[in-house]
């Protein structure tokens, strides 16, 4: 039979700032955990107010929340002192469940022992039933009323993550049973019980991070306008940053501590620059990885809550680092480096035909699924070295500029109105962010001609971009592009080669359709 457990206490005063402002949140952590180690949440008498209860009034507005067939639910809202009245009376049915023997445990969140939460504690104190929780001197206090409060940490450090890791295991260790915590999101669907190395996503990883190579970028282009030298000391400094931004976002993915994986992920991504983006990237997995074994290694042995948040945070941050720093940084950056080198050395055999391949190729590649987890990771790191990339400029020309010319044809020269409607929406968002090729995709599986055109206009404009050497990147306005690119002159040309090619076969195509559909209709009268 699950053990069951009641949840007592209020977002707190240092708590509420670290979790307590979200009680819906913070509750169902702990109702995620408990379901992992197979206890239940049985009862909540939970007072969130509005501020923290350091700075908090009579007055103050503020929430009761309990838990009402299965459900979280507010039954009384106003001022605090109201509030608190209200919430006694909870406390007295909580007591006679503990005298009854409905209830197995208490989770103290910032309680109030000596007030609104001393009828439970006497009762619970009187009943022997174990007690853990977190609030330094509320713990105390409801010790020294008898309670057997066998688990007990402050506030400062914590998450509402490892708190509720922590008081489940604390009781888990109690009983003596089994626990593993969980991660994912607070709907049950998404837990995942999987070990971290489950958890690694490159494609995921280097996606989330796109934004600070945009940033970079944007450093670069902001450093060529006359008078803006200065942003070349930003450039540098975007650059030397972005093993720690990939380092972060890889730790939190990995580890699904949220906020202890991003500590680590600084840590670690600091002392991994020196591997570049590679380098970054590696460390923040290890750390990530190494966050959840420590979390799991301290929760075991009763560790506070803020000593397990200093421990997987800060520790696995540093190891991981460390190894970094000493040992696998120059194996990342040579390896980042020879990449770069690969991509260089097809240019200087024949830039042509090298841009025409890559042009001819991506299409294929992001149908395939292949792009973001191979060519965006290789564009990074073309990124990290230039501030722009060759297979970025392949990408803004033979996917975005191809399917803006797509799209535009069907909507000065459409098949049907329909397909107006469909593709102006597109049009806007590829002109306007330089994302969203998908546009494209009801066209060009509607019609091989269409297809074909993408494929050759990828081609020529990829060769026109080998041609003049020309090095850029999507995800940004089409217009603002050519700012961004080592040529803007080369770069305007390959888009401008992409764009009539796409939009006058496409056209073409289109025309085409029509006539033989007119034809068909001919014949049937």
């Amino acid at each position: 039979m699950k053990k069951r457990v009641a949840v007592i206490g209020s977002s707190g005063g240092n708590l509420y700032n670290l979790g307590g402002k979200d009680p819906f949140g913070l509750i169902k952590e702990i109702q995620m955990q408990l379901d992992a180690a197979d206890m239940e949440l049985a009862y909540v008498q939970f007072i969130a107010a509005s501020t923290s209860m350091d700075q908090a009034k009579p007055s103050t507005p503020a929430k009761l929340i309990v838990l009402e067939n299965g459900q979280l639910n507010v039954v009384y809202e106003g001022k605090l002192e109201d509030v608190n009245k209200r919430a006694r009376d909870f406390d007295k049915v909580l007591a006679e469940q503990i005298e009854n023997g409905e209830i197995d445990a208490l989770i103290l969140v910032s309680a109030d022992p000596k007030g609104i939460n001393s009828e439970a504690i006497k009762a619970g104190a009187k009943k022997g039933i174990p007690a853990v929780g977190t609030g330094g001197t509320s713990c105390g206090i409801a010790r020294s009323m008898g309670l057997n409060v066998v688990a007990a940490s402050g506030t400062t450090g914590s998450t509402n993550r490892t708190r509720a890791v922590s008081y489940t295991a604390g009781l888990a260790n109690y009983w003596k049973t089994k626990y593993k915590p969980v991660i994912g999101s607070l709907k049950k669907e998404d837990v995942s019980e999987e070990n971290p190395f489950k958890r690694i996503n490159f494609r995921g990883i280097m996606v989330t991070s796109l934004p600070a190579f945009i940033a970079m970028a944007i450093t670069i282009a902001l450093s060529r306008v006359p008078g803006l030298s200065m942003f070349n000391e930003v450039f540098e400094t975007m650059i030397n940053a972005l093993p720690v931004v990939v380092s972060v976002v890889a730790a939190k993915q990995v580890s699904g501590f949220d906020e202890v994986g991003i500590v680590a992920g600084v840590v670690a991504g600091a002392l991994s620059t020196k591997g570049g983006v590679l380098g970054g990237l590696l460390g923040g997995i290890a750390a990530g990885v190494a966050v959840p074994y420590i979390v799991s290694f301290s929760v075991k042995r009763n560790f506070p809550a803020t000593t397990v948040n200093i421990l997987s945070g800060g520790l696995s941050g540093l190891l991981s680092g460390l190894v970094m720093y000493f040992g696998f940084s120059p194996i990342a950056f040579a390896a980042g480096n020879g990449v770069r080198l690969l991509i260089q050395a097809a240019l200087n055999y024949n830039p042509i035909i090298a841009g025409a391949v890559a042009g001819l190729l991506i299409w294929p590649a992001i149908i395939g699924g292949v792009y973001h987890a191979a060519i965006l990771p290789i564009i990074l790191l073309e990124m990290e070295k230039y501030g722009n990339s060759f297979l970025g400029a392949i990408d803004a020309i033979g996917l975005v500029v191809t399917a803006a010319g797509i799209t535009l044809a069907n909507i000065v020269y459409p098949r049907t109105k329909a397909d107006r409607v469909a593709a102006a929406p597109g049009f806007f968002v590829l002109m306007a962010f330089g994302t969203f090729v998908e546009a494209a995709y009801p066209f060009m599986f509607a019609d091989k001609l269409v297809f074909a055109t993408a494929l050759i206009s990828a081609t020529l404009g990829g060769a026109v971009a080998g041609f003049f050497n020309a090095r850029g990147m999507g995800y940004v306005p089409i217009l603002v592009a050519p700012f961004m690119s080592n040529n803007p002159t080369g770069f305007i040309l390959s888009m401008l080669t992409a764009f009539v090619i796409a939009f006058v076969l496409t056209a073409m195509a289109n025309r085409l359709h029509k006539n033989k559909s007119t034809e068909n209709k001919a014949e049937v009268q």
